[in-house]
């Protein structure tokens, strides 16, 4: 078994993480909506079970997973969403069946890439409203205003696939490429027609792209019903990052994005859609 029940291995932090995020009043999910993980090292990561709420989530509603095996079931095209399903459970544990999310692998994938503290899933409104548009692929293509820049950096956009072991491997597939031509995850992935999953070495941080998320939609929103979007300049941004207040600034957000190494948001987002030139 590749995948068990631990909840002595869920800590306070990933606790604290889920059930904020799973307010009802933030928006960013409702009923069983959304995951979170905490990478455990080793190969390892705890993650929400499919079916419980993020709002009252408890340490039982969790399961460890290892990267690995997981990682290979996507990889092997001979695999089917059974084969995911079957690496996730944990077994049946005080008469209830353990099972890692519909969407493990999305952290799986994460983790193997380039482990990382704390990843959230969630499905905000703001955000699917804009990814479930029309706009959807240009929409995060460049910044709209300064913070969302400084707090998001350059959002990998991943276009729609059924949520499990498809969705698992296109987003393996362009977080690698991603990676790759980057040489860092990014904070914020944009799951077309489905949500965000933001990254961060800490809580804060992840709650800080989260939270930056659903500004930017709701500005998006706001100004394509006024006509459209009006980005900043690429110059622009590339002048506002070498400021050394700005770098401090980002020191105080938990090393969400680093301007010296990461390009700006509107860099690469359009040729991941595509697959083709850049990647990033």
């Amino acid at each position: 078994m590749t995948t068990i029940w631990d909840p002595s291995l869920v800590s306070e932090e990933l606790l604290g993480l889920t059930r904020s995020l799973g307010r009802p009043q933030r928006e960013m999910a409702i009923l069983a909506e959304g995951n979170t993980s905490q990478w455990l090292g080793e190969g390892r990561f705890t993650v929400k079970a499919s079916g419980s709420n993020m709002a009252s989530a408890t340490a039982n509603d969790f399961v460890v997973a290892e990267v690995e095996p997981l990682i290979q079931v996507l990889e092997n095209r001979s695999s089917t969403q059974d084969d995911l399903t079957e690496a996730l459970d944990a077994g049946v544990h005080n008469s209830t069946r353990r099972r890692g999310s519909i969407e493990a692998s999305i952290h799986a994938a994460v983790h193997a890439v380039d482990p990382t503290g704390f990843v959230a899933h969630t499905h905000p409104t703001a955000v699917v409203s804009v990814l479930a548009s029309i706009h959807a692929a240009e929409a995060y293509e460049y910044a709209v205003y300064s913070d969302e820049a400084v707090v998001v950096g350059a959002p990998l956009f991943v276009p729609y696939a059924q949520p499990g072991i498809d969705l698992g491997r296109l987003f393996y597939r362009r977080l690698r490429e991603y990676s790759d031509h980057n040489g860092q995850l990014p904070s914020l992935i944009l799951l077309q027609n489905h949500g965000i999953a933001a990254l961060g070495p800490s809580v804060s941080g992840v709650e800080a792209v989260s939270e930056m998320a659903v500004k930017g939609a709701q500005v998006r929103i706001a100004a394509y019903s006024m006509g459209g979007v009006s980005p900043i300049p690429a110059e622009s941004m590339k002048s506002f990052f070498a400021r050394t207040d700005i770098t401090e600034r980002r020191q105080h957000l938990s090393g969400v994005f680093n301007p010296e190494t990461e390009s700006p948001i509107g860099t690469h987002t359009r040729n991941l859609q595509t697959g083709s030139g850049n990647h990033g």
